[in-house]
């Protein structure tokens, strides 16, 4: 498969600890990665590495084969890109802003322009300096977008947008991919690239710590079952049986067990014999896997 971007042992080293140090990562053509990680853990800096905007301690970046660095504007023309802090030209209102990059990218054609306006609920004609942060981050959307740009990179793209505004977003996001595009999102929000993302990668303190292919969460072998019993007895009783218990609440006479999807059937049999008070599936997320790395992370580093 062909490697669109490309981050090979990149350090940005801005002194006291802050930076990103010896990343590594690969995203080939047509897929959609996440990025997650907390506020400075180093998803900006990385992203700013991969579009050319700083110049590495160490190591490289590079799209389509060619450095960022060095290639930064060639580059560009080639990606679709939603800043984590949005900064406006000089111009006096949205219109203006989309016709100037539509001249920039000699773009003629200006309908899937317009039906993302529509689609965003964008008001091009409001003062750019003086829009909302919602609005401000339609228009940079609107932008990123209206290239058809084989690359897209967004940082925090739905910072600003309200619920509604935040669904329609993705929908457009998840067509895009559905066109093969190339995309790098991050996020603090991890139910956002957990429902759209092929891949997700994890940095904390700067460092990449794992990157997982989502199948791993969706098509897990174990699933978790939160079982609550009416008489303490039975609760008792099914303690005795050999099921993995992960949590055991015996004020509730309630646990957790763990068991592989062959066993789920045999579990129901089982449960029949008693008293319940309910039975439900515990969903594993994303977000639960990556307390899970962090976690086992810290347990390793304090031995």
């Amino acid at each position: 498969m062909e490697e669109v971007i490309k981050v090979q042992n990149l350090t940005k080293d801005y002194g006291m600890g802050r930076g990103v140090f010896d990343i590594n990562l690969a995203i080939n053509k047509g897929e959609m990665v996440g990025f997650v990680g907390t506020n400075g853990s180093g998803k900006t800096t990385t992203i700013r590495s991969i579009l050319g905007f700083i110049k590495p301690t160490s190591g490289h970046a590079y799209v389509f084969g060619k450095e960022s660095w060095k290639h930064s504007s060639e580059n560009a023309k080639r990606i679709g890109y939603v800043p984590g802090e949005i900064g406006f030209p000089d111009l006096l209102t949205g219109t203006s802003f989309i016709k100037s990059q539509a001249e920039f990218f000699h773009i003629k054609d200006l309908s899937y322009t317009n039906s993302l306006i529509k689609r965003l609920q964008l008001d091009p004609n409001a003062n750019l300096k003086r829009m909302s942060k919602g609005m401000k981050q339609k228009t940079a959307l609107v932008v990123a977008l209206m290239n058809n740009a084989e690359v897209l990179i967004l940082d925090e793209p739905t910072t600003g947008l309200d619920p509604l505004m935040r669904v329609e977003f993705m929908n457009i996001i998840k067509e895009e991919h559905k066109k093969s595009k190339t995309i790098l999102m991050s996020s603090h929000m991890f139910n956002e690239v957990e429902e759209s993302c092929d891949k997700v990668a994890l940095i904390d303190s700067g460092k990449i710590i794992d990157f997982v292919d989502m199948k791993t969460i969706k098509e897990r072998p174990v699933k978790d079952f939160k079982v609550e019993f009416n008489k303490q007895e039975d609760y008792l009783k099914f303690k005795t049986m050999n099921y993995k218990i992960i949590r055991d609440q015996e004020k509730y006479n309630q646990v957790t067990v763990r068991i592989r999807d062959e066993e789920i059937n045999d579990l129901f049999k089982d449960l029949k014999g008693f008293d319940l008070k309910f039975i439900a599936e515990v969903k594993y997320t994303l977000e639960k896997y990556f307390r899970e790395v962090i976690k086992a992370k810290k347990e390793v580093k304090n031995v």
